[in-house]
């Protein structure tokens, strides 16, 4: 709230014509845009982590399934044991059946002994068939499990090898715009002037002496032709945010009539470069948000005059949209 508040009095003083609540909602929509961003970075971790555990799920079908088919070769030694048990029970029943029958003319006490055989002998037929059924289902069960653990694999691997694809297109774009920024800003790196690529964003990094003179947010001529250079690149890369941020030491600010500390001068240097990018190329102005840092960010801790020298800068942060992997998250 302070850092809006801040942003109004300057624009009030400066005589901008951004409104207020659209700079509010510009700001709010680049930082939801960073916050989705470092979600989505956590998710494809995460997608990578789930990947991983469904290797190894994977590693420990392979194993039951190695596990399965010694037990399936088990089972058909078994299945063959019992089979030739069931020849041997009905080879047995068929000779007491026999028996039977060639001493249906003997005493009573032999027929029931020879039936209690037979009842024997059929259940026990009976249930080595029962067994053999179970075995049967168990093989089949275990073929479906396998089947449906494969497909769940290979559907989660489509999905995180067309994150990666993505992903690895978006790198692919932050590369070609970097190398399409040092190509435009060729004659200023080396002069306090970077340019890098870093946490899938590029950041364009300009020291004080290349844009402003001490204490000024005006931009100078040598830093209006850098930033005419940038502006045509961001003109052809119509995907990508803008987040111009300034940036100062930690030497009080010597209050003045527009400038009461390092909050407005960093405030006042981001909106000046933010403006200079609009008037230099077509962009759209909701691709743009200024931010004043003042002194809490230094690149250099130390305070020293080089140090110092470092930390006054401002950065210009390019990151490319992520609207197509938030579609497919969406319907994933």
């Amino acid at each position: 709230m302070k850092k809006i508040c801040l942003v109004v009095f300057a624009g009030l003083a400066l005589g901008s014509c951004v409104p207020t609540q659209q700079f509010r909602e510009v700001s709010d929509k680049s930082n939801k845009l960073e916050r989705d961003r470092d979600r989505l970075m956590l998710e494809n971790e995460q997608l990578t982590v789930e990947n991983t555990e469904m290797k190894a799920r994977m590693d420990f079908v392979d194993q039951q399934q190695q596990k399965f088919s010694e037990d399936s070769i088990q089972m058909k030694e078994e299945i063959d044991d019992l089979q030739q048990e069931v020849n041997q029970l009905t080879r047995k029943y068929n000779d007491l059946q026999a028996s039977h029958e060639a001493l249906l003319q003997g005493n009573a006490r032999e027929t029931r002994r020879l039936l209690s055989q037979l009842q024997t002998a059929q259940e026990d037929l009976q249930g080595k068939e029962d067994r053999l059924r179970e075995l049967e289902e168990n093989v089949m069960s275990g073929r479906q499990d396998i089947t449906r653990m494969r497909a769940e694999l290979e559907a989660r691997n489509a999905k995180l090898a067309e994150l990666e694809r993505i992903l690895n297109r978006k790198d692919s774009a932050v590369n070609a715009l970097k190398e399409s920024v040092s190509r435009a800003l060729m004659g200023f790196e080396g002069q306090g002037l970077t340019v890098e690529m870093k946490n899938g964003k590029v950041y364009v990094s300009m020291d004080e002496k290349l844009l402003f003179r001490s204490g000024s947010y005006e931009v100078d001529s040598r830093g209006k032709q850098a930033l005419k250079g940038l502006a045509g690149v961001l003109e052809r890369n119509r995907d990508v945010n803008i987040m111009i941020e300034g940036h100062t030491d930690d030497v009080p600010y010597r209050s003045g009539s527009v400038i009461a500390d390092n909050w407005d001068l960093s405030v006042l240097r981001a909106t000046s470069v933010l403006k200079i990018l609009l008037a230099s190329g077509n962009i759209s102005p909701d691709r743009l948000t200024a931010a004043g840092r003042g002194e809490f960010q230094p690149v250099e801790k130390a305070k020293t005059a080089e140090a110092r020298s470092k930390n006054r800068r401002t950065e210009i942060i390019l990151t490319p949209k992520l609207d197509e992997l938030l579609k497919i998250l969406e319907t994933n």
